[in-house]
């Protein structure tokens, strides 16, 4: 059972609580006083305070309550943002080198993020962080300052994004076992889970009290699960988001990773973001939905007042078409993420755009002329919600700059074409490393740490003999 609230009196005026609406609501603090006051009327003992690395991986400090509210300075090695996947770091070189301050950076919590850890046994809390040197100065190179770096370029121009996205993920068999391939897990009746269940409300309620589990952990944290579907792979769901403000989107999909797997381990079953966790299933995608508002007359810059397609319109696409080949190292991180990006994984392979043509890049969803959108297919679900946000939301924005014009839209199956994304990590990273234009819009000394991170993360790669290599070459070569 959940911990029981901390009992608070009402007023007897009015028949009315006395208590504060913010210190009832899930969440939405604006200072250390509500945040004191939250606290104690949940009985809170202990707070998570967090921090995404460049893999989007929980990094931080826990504490006691009290002390998270007595003003305690919080720091963070540096070292944090330039580790890999698998623990280690870059070696110095090819423009990369290590901060000469390498010494820590300041947590400064973002008090708006505070909500309960729902599946802890002791009233926990979390708070998501962000990172400033000690001389106050944000930090360039962590992804929630780098999605804010990108935000902050289109307020200058009186503009507001808005987003939408949509994560894939698979339910597994616990498998503790990397060199065993995972497979589907056994829903409540019994029989493993199979393919070809796209929408199947069947496919859902094979997994009620894990989804309900979802649902409630969600709930606490004051996360808003928009719809819940079951997607073509085997144990393959699919939440989708309400739209809204960048940051607070990727920090709810940042927070819905970690309540998903949770929520599967308590139920004995894995939830992996990977692009591509079985072999012969369907990727997992993140689509990001895109409009863009002017401030002033709060209207979709993608619209105009006839209900017709802007020029904006066309030049966010152009950006698009042009930059996000050489962002993909953002928005497919891994050796894995391209083993999606392939023409018999029903994902796009190409920087084509089109009309409700689920078969190309960038599609531009049914709507009303209001609700004119473009949805970003190309993200897998294993990258860091900040950072394909943060590239995605950058490429629109240097095609809104340079007035580039996208080119016609595609009325035909464009995924069975010749792919003409990059088809491995390290020809993502050379692309990434020459946009000096991408560069420049997310922040130098982000784009020299992330390249040198992935590049270390493929030779450690490159140390690991497949399957396929014993299969095919060990007594035929």
């Amino acid at each position: 059972m959940p911990p029981a609230k901390k009992e608070v009196r009402p007023s007897n005026r009015g028949g009315r609580s006395r208590t504060p609406a913010y210190v009832k609501n899930t969440r939405g603090v604006k200072n250390w006083k509500e945040a004191s006051e939250w606290l104690e009327f949940r009985g809170i003992e202990d707070i998570e305070c967090i921090t995404p690395d460049q893999a989007g991986v929980a990094r931080g400090k826990m504490m006691p309550s009290s002390k998270f509210t007595s003003n305690t300075s919080l720091a963070l090695p540096s070292a944090v943002f330039m580790m890999t996947i698998s623990g280690g770091y870059p070696e110095d070189g090819n423009g990369f080198a290590y901060p000469e301050d390498d010494g820590d950076l300041k947590l400064v919590p973002d008090l708006s993020t505070l909500s309960v850890v729902p599946w802890e046994d002791d009233p926990t809390a979390q708070v998501i962080c962000d990172l400033v040197h000690q001389d106050g100065r944000n930090v360039e190179f962590t992804p929630r300052n780098v999605l804010k770096r990108v935000v902050a370029a289109y307020d200058k121009l009186g503009l507001k994004p808005v987003v939408a996205p949509e994560i894939e993920f698979y339910l597994v068999r616990k498998n503790p076992d990397p060199d065993y391939p995972l497979t589907p897990p056994v829903g409540r009746s019994g029989r493993p889970i199979g393919g070809g269940a796209g929408y199947s409300i069947a496919g859902v309620n094979e997994f009620d009290e894990l989804i309900d589990d979802i649902y409630h952990f969600s709930e606490a944290q004051g996360l808003e699960i928009d719809t819940l579907i079951h997607e073509e792979g085997a144990g393959q769901l699919e939440i989708n988001l309400r739209h809204g403000d960048p940051i607070e989107l990727a920090d709810q999909v940042f927070l819905f990773k970690r309540t998903i797997r949770e929520a599967a381990l308590k139920h004995d079953t894995y939830a992996t973001f990977m692009a591509k966790p079985i072999q012969g299933q369907p990727g997992s995608a993140m689509h990001i939905h895109q409009s863009i508002i002017d401030k002033k007359s709060g209207k979709n810059i993608f619209t105009a007042a006839d209900g017709s397609e802007t020029e904006a319109f066309s030049n966010f696409i152009g950006g698009m078409q042009q930059h996000v080949p050489n962002a993909l190292v953002m928005l497919a991180p891994y050796v894995n993420s391209y083993r999606r990006l392939t023409q018999a994984a029903s994902a796009p392979v190409n920087n084509k755009w089109g009309y409700d043509n689920r078969t190309t890049a960038f599609r531009v969803p049914r709507s009303d002329s209001a609700a004119r959108r473009v949805e970003n297919r190309i993200p897998s679900s294993d990258a860091n919600p900040y950072l394909a946000l943060a590239a995605s939301l950058a490429c629109g924005l240097i095609g809104l700059n340079k007035k580039l014009i996208a080119e016609p839209p595609v009325l035909t199956t464009a995924n069975e074409d010749e792919i003409d994304l990059p088809r491995g990590l390290l020809e993502a990273v050379d692309l990434f490393e020459a946009d000096e234009e991408l560069a420049a819009m997310l922040g130098k000394s982000f784009a020299l740490t992330y390249a040198a991170i992935k590049r270390a993360e493929f030779e450690t790669f490159m140390e690991v003999i497949s399957p396929w290599e014993r299969e095919y070459l060990l007594l035929n070569v």
